[in-house]
């Protein structure tokens, strides 16, 4: 292994080697679920012979399979990953009735999301009672562009630290380009400030959402807990309400000494 295999990429240190093939491997999505090797490799701005031999490192592991001529997706070998990270990932009882009690509260869904790279994931999900309903599978991966919850998430203290972060990652993958990255920075700075996020139309228009963060005892934000549902109810009058109602279950849940599962710088 030589010192440019280790050299820091993307604001964190490591293996280059590896944060490249996890960078690959991070790009397989519930939008995009097959990549063929020219699209992998604009994606990702890589060489195509650096793209070639990770996915074919991955293929031989069982982590890519090939479903056609040049065309990946994701393979068998993280079935059994899947399994062990559903049973060490379990959330505990304390989060999921505090997570139910605001459904209650709100009628709207309640969603538990934490950061895996540049991604939010929903973790856990408590159903709202109203009969329209705007719903996450959980499992999912979700882009951090846009959404309360992926402000809340870019709100944890070492992703606001000067110099580049994931959130300039973000910003570049976004719509909006690598300039986006300071609307990213005001929006978790406003939720460092007021403690929630609300957000209107952002990743898809017609809904709203309102998020708070879930705070682990050292300060960092583990986790966002937030209420998401048609922009229709999400108005002003009822707003106020939405926003107690979340805060309260995110000093529930952070009181409750979860520690969450997504710290990582």
């Amino acid at each position: 292994m030589t010192d440019g295999d280790i050299a820091p990429e993307g604001g964190q240190g490591g293996v280059r080697s590896v944060h490249r093939a996890l960078d690959l491997l991070e790009r397989f999505d519930d939008e995009h679920p097959v990549w063929t090797l020219a699209e992998l490799t604009q994606a990702s701005g890589l060489p195509k012979t650096t793209v070639l031999r990770l996915v074919t490192t991955l293929e031989q592991r069982g982590l890519v399979v090939a479903i056609g001529p040049g065309r990946f997706a994701i393979g068998p070998g993280f079935l059994r990953w899947s399994r062990l990270s559903s049973a060490s990932m379990e959330v505990p009882p304390t989060v999921r009735a505090a997570m139910a009690r605001l459904a209650e509260e709100t009628g709207e869904t309640v969603n538990l999301y934490i950061r895996v790279g540049r991604s939010r994931v929903c973790l856990a999900q408590s159903p709202g009672t109203l009969s329209v309903r705007h719903t996450i599978g959980v499992g999912v991966a979700l882009p951090m562009w846009g959404g309360a919850a992926s402000a809340v998430l870019l709100s944890d203290p070492p992703l606001l630290v000067p110099g580049p972060t994931v959130v300039d990652e973000i910003a570049a993958e976004s719509p909006y380009g690598e300039e986006f990255g300071d609307q990213l920075r005001a929006a978790a700075a406003r939720v460092v400030e007021r403690g929630f996020a609300v957000t209107h139309g952002e990743r898809e228009l017609g809904a709203s959402g309102v998020s708070a963060p879930i705070h682990r005892s050292d300060g960092r934000v583990v986790a966002a807990v937030g209420v998401g549902g048609p922009t229709t109810r999400f108005s002003d009058d009822r707003l106020p309400a939405y926003v107690d109602a979340v805060r309260r279950c995110a000093r529930l849940i952070s009181s409750s000494g979860w520690s969450g599962f997504s710290a990582a710088a």
